[in-house]
């Protein structure tokens, strides 16, 4: 049934061009399809082809799963206007793209000389290893040369980054860093009707005008391709409109009818954003042909005289007949160019589908978690700020000449570390619920902003899906976010901004893209008989299920600082995710048996020292006679050596305790 209306699809629009009658008048090539329109007869042309290339991809990818040479069957049938949008957008205007993509990808394409989009595309569907964005990790829309980071499937969790790439452009050129983005660069973000209800979809929706209200830049184009369905379940009508036309700090356009019609309204939705700085949101009308995927019985749902209703809505239909009573160009020419783009994306699949594919799991999972110890302990160790410069910043006492208890506490030495990090590392930032003027609910952050000033340590909205996405974004252009999540248990809320996004970018991006971050936590149990698990969280499973995330989580101070340098440097050398899982009940004790002794306070160890992933703790028993090995980390490195300690007192055995 979906492959017959695929057939039934191709017989309609070369029925048409075989009965259309002659054109009144050629319109020259830079005349417009209608007067005061911005589209010409050209442009028009060209936008059509690319939508062909990407109409004959779909088929493509279906005749290839027929012989089990391809993976992949999601098409961008129906949707192919939204090359509109892959034309009028810049090559620098970041995109974060959704699955029906094809056309606007084509169109993108079409901006750089020497582009191949569709043997790019194949190589994917056929998941070879020569695809040039995945290696055949996964079909993606991606190209680093386009500045198109690849997105998972994941339903709407690609527009937080995207609304934190936006976020972040202004801010990294505060800050000094060079984007590679020109000044007005915007940021594009496409997903569908049925995304656009996510809680994650709406979390970077609302962060995007919350940050308009508070009078921060937030060039954020939102593209919805609207195509009234989600899988099986329609959209009421007016959903998308009624939902997002009329909302506060959000310019709403709706972009609908002929191509030309569409044509100016994708550019009017670009330009507001380009001028004005603030996000818009463009509600681009589309259709859904042929299912789902190759593999949705879309009949099962869907009555026959719906499925032809819609198929003959089809946009590369319609866009025909507007060129041809338009002028822009006749029947002819269209049949030929149909038939021609028809054999050319049938042999370049065929030549696609021979080409090699990743082999072994070693090739699959190389880019999953790059490591190079020696690069990192040299990054860790640069750059070195001067002695006038940390006196400027610490004051007279530097952190590691300190001697009261409270100041050698693990609180105050990871805010010796921050600073220290902050200081030598311009393009760090400090960010997240309550760290800017309260300090952090523990401390931890306090005086920081006093001392970087709001560009750097900032507070953020009540809303961890969004702070995860800030990071994302921002580590695009170069910035390297220190974002903080106020408990362990919040994590959960937004874990899939780790899990499916953050940590799984550089193997789908075969690492030509990277979001280095370092995501403060604090965690573990600290306070008896109050909070249950929304405070006194161990959960850390989750985090340790997720492929190339580093988990650093120090027990003592010293190590707090020296391995929030190597946690830094990590991210910095090899593009890591590391989540810094800070111990509450350890950041402000200072005693290890009993009261007053002191045990738990640790000098600060002065920059460029590092703790980096192979490095332990050994105390108690150092030799081989040794009773007991007691194995922890954390908290529970403080309860082994008050065990150890006992066992010795108590029972005369001698303990070695490891803290991973």
């Amino acid at each position: 049934m979906t492959w017959d209306r695929v057939a039934i699809v191709e017989r309609q629009l070369d029925s048409y061009l075989e009965t259309a009658g002659p054109i009144v008048g050629r319109l020259a090539a830079d005349a417009p399809l209608r007067a005061g329109g911005g589209l010409t007869a050209a442009r028009a042309l060209a936008i059509f082809e690319d939508q062909l290339a990407s109409r004959q991809l779909d088929v493509a990818a279906r005749e290839l799963k027929k012989t089990n040479r391809s993976f992949y069957t999601i098409s961008s049938a129906g949707h192919e206007n939204n090359a509109l949008v892959g034309a009028r957008l810049r090559v620098d205007d970041p995109a974060f793209l959704h699955y029906r993509s094809g056309a606007l990808m084509m169109a993108r394409a079409r901006q750089v000389a020497g582009s191949t989009p569709i043997l790019d595309t194949l190589l994917g569907v056929v998941a070879s290893s020569e695809d040039p964005i995945s290696q055949g990790r996964h079909k993606v829309w991606g190209s680093r040369q386009l500045w198109v980071p690849p997105q998972t499937s994941t339903i709407a969790s690609h527009l937080p980054k995207a609304m934190g790439l936006a976020f972040s452009l202004a801010r990294a050129k505060r800050l000094g860093v060079a984007s590679g983005l020109r000044a007005d660069a915007i940021v594009a973000c496409s997903f569908g009707d049925a995304s656009a209800n996510h809680a994650t979809a709406l979390s970077a929706v609302n962060t995007a005008r919350y940050a308009v209200r508070l009078g921060q830049p937030m060039p954020l184009l939102l593209i919805c391709e609207d195509n009234d369905t989600g899988i099986s379940v329609p959209t009421p009508d007016g959903w998308i409109a009624a939902t997002f036309g009329n909302q506060p700090h959000l310019a709403y356009f709706l972009a609908d009818g002929e191509l030309d019609d569409v044509w100016d309204a994708v550019g009017t939705a670009i330009d507001h954003v380009r001028e004005t700085r603030q996000p818009a949101f463009l509600h681009l009308r589309t259709v859904r042909l042929w299912g789902h995927a190759g593999s949705d019985a879309e009949q099962t749902y869907r009555a026959v005289a719906e499925i032809e209703a819609v198929e003959a809505r089809d946009p590369i239909l319609r866009n025909a007949r507007r060129l041809v009573e338009s002028g822009a160009a006749d029947a002819g020419m269209l049949k030929d160019l149909v038939r021609e783009t028809r054999e050319r994306v049938r042999a370049v699949a065929e030549e696609a589908a021979r080409r090699p594919r990743l082999q072994t799991t070693e090739e699959v999972v190389a880019p999953m978690a790059p490591h190079h110890p020696e690069l990192v302990s040299k990054r860790a160790a640069t750059p070195v700020a001067t002695p006038d410069e940390r006196a400027a910043l610490f004051g007279v006492t530097l952190p590691e000449s300190v001697t009261a208890p409270t100041g050698r506490t693990m609180a105050a030495l990871l805010n010796a570390a921050l600073a220290d990090e902050l200081l030598r590392r311009p393009e760090l930032f400090l960010f997240g619920e309550d760290v800017a003027r309260k300090g952090g609910v523990y401390n931890v952050t306090n005086g920081l902003q006093k001392r970087f000033g709001q560009g750097r340590v900032f507070d953020t909205l009540l809303d961890e899906t969004s702070i995860l996405g800030i990071a994302q974004g921002a580590a695009h252009i170069g910035l390297l976010p220190v974002p903080e999540i106020q408990y362990l248990a919040y994590i959960h809320n937004a874990l899939d901004q780790i899990r499916g996004e953050a940590a799984s970018l550089q193997f789908f991006s075969s690492g030509q893209f990277r979001n280095p971050m370092v995501v403060r936590v604090a965690g573990f149990a600290y306070q008896k008989g109050f909070g249950g698990h929304f405070h006194n969280d161990n959960s850390i499973g989750a985090l340790r299920d997720i492929p190339g995330l580093v988990i650093a989580t120090p027990a003592r101070g010293d190590d707090a600082a020296r391995m929030f340098r190597g946690a830094v440097a990590m991210a910095i050398e090899d593009g890591r995710v590391v989540v810094f899982l800070e111990p509450i009940a350890l950041y402000h004790e200072k005693d290890l048996h009993e009261d007053g002794d002191g045990g738990w306070l640790t000098d600060y160890p002065p920059p460029p020292e590092a703790l980096l992933p192979g490095e332990v703790g050994l105390y108690g028993a150092t030799d081989a006679d040794a009773d007991v090995l007691l194995v922890s980390y954390a908290n529970g490195l403080r309860l082994s050596l008050q065990a150890a300690k006992r066992l010795a007192d108590e029972h005369g055995l001698r303990a070695r305790v490891l803290d991973l």
